[in-house]
Formats: structure tokens, sequence, C-alpha cells
């Protein structure tokens, strides 16, 4: 009985393999990047490579371990969660109150130490963040939130409630 049960979940793990997920590559040049409106320094850009890039923009390095079913689907869940939320390559297309708000989002959740994810950093450990790296990108964040501050009207900062 346990034989017939494993080779069963044999057969299931070797058809899955044949089910993969898109990946998030994308081609040429990406117009909508957040440094096509707010240049930013390369201690920025190293950070932002190194623990936020693969889930946060269009492009992501897959891990060799990637090639295997399920982790693909669950790395895809992932990748496409942490886009939704917050786009780098998206992030110039977005209207000026989630631009000013997602860059909140973004020091909030650095500071309450839920980004990077521990699931990522378990494997990445460069990815984790010193409190030097996390201080230059919370000033740099500030800085462009400052920027838009003044820019704009602080009516056109507010997202507008969501209807239930």
């Amino acid at each position: 009985m346990i034989k017939k049960i494993l080779l069963a979940l044999l057969a299931v793990f070797i058809i899955i393999q044949f089910f993969r997920p898109q990946k998030n590559i994308a081609e040429g040049v990406q117009v909508n990047h957040i440094s096509k409106l707010y240049p930013y320094p390369d201690s920025v850009k190293t950070i932002l490579a190194k623990a936020c890039n693969d889930c946060h923009t269009n492009n992501t390095r897959y891990p060799w371990y990637n090639n295997i079913q399920p982790v693909a689907w669950w790395l895809n869940n992932h990748v496409k969660d942490g886009k939704r939320h917050f786009n780098i390559d998206e992030f110039a297309s977005y209207r000026i109150a989630r631009q000013y708000k997602k860059l909140e989002e973004c020091i909030e959740q650095v500071k309450e130490g839920e980004m990077p994810l521990s699931s990522y950093t378990l494997i990445h450990k460069d990815a984790i963040l010193t409190d030097a790296e996390k201080q230059t990108l919370f000033s740099w964040c500030n800085a462009v939130r400052d920027s838009i501050k003044a820019k704009y009207p602080s009516d056109s900062l507010v997202l507008p409630k969501k209807k239930k």
C-alpha cells in the first residue's frame, strides 16, 4: 500500500515538472523605471539590486532551484505579489499619491524588518541590509518624498479612499 502511494506521489511530482509559470524577465529599456523621475546614487542602486530587485522589478534573477516544481510556483507567487505592491520598473507610471505612499511604505517595511522577506534572506544572505544601508535607503526615500511634496499640492498626495 505504501509503495503504491509513493509511486503515485512520484508520478505527480514528475508530471508537475511540465507545468511552469512564465518567468519575470523583461526585454529592453524600462521606460517607467523609478530613476526616470528620481535619479538615485550608486549606493541606493546597490541596495536595490541586492535586496529588492528580484521581487520588485520586471527582471528576476532566478536561482537553480527555480527549475523544480512546486518551488517555481512558490517563487512566482512571491514575485507577482512583490510587483503588485511596489514595482521599481513601473514606478513612474504610478499616480503621484501612490508614488508618495509607496516610498513611505518602503521605509516602514524595512524599519519593521518585513522587507526583504526572511524567506528571501534565508538563501540570499547578502540581501540582509546593514543599519548604514537602511539609513541610506531611508534618506533617499525621504528626499524623494520631500521633492514630491515641494512640487505637488498636498491634496494630490493623498490616495482616495477605496469604495466598499
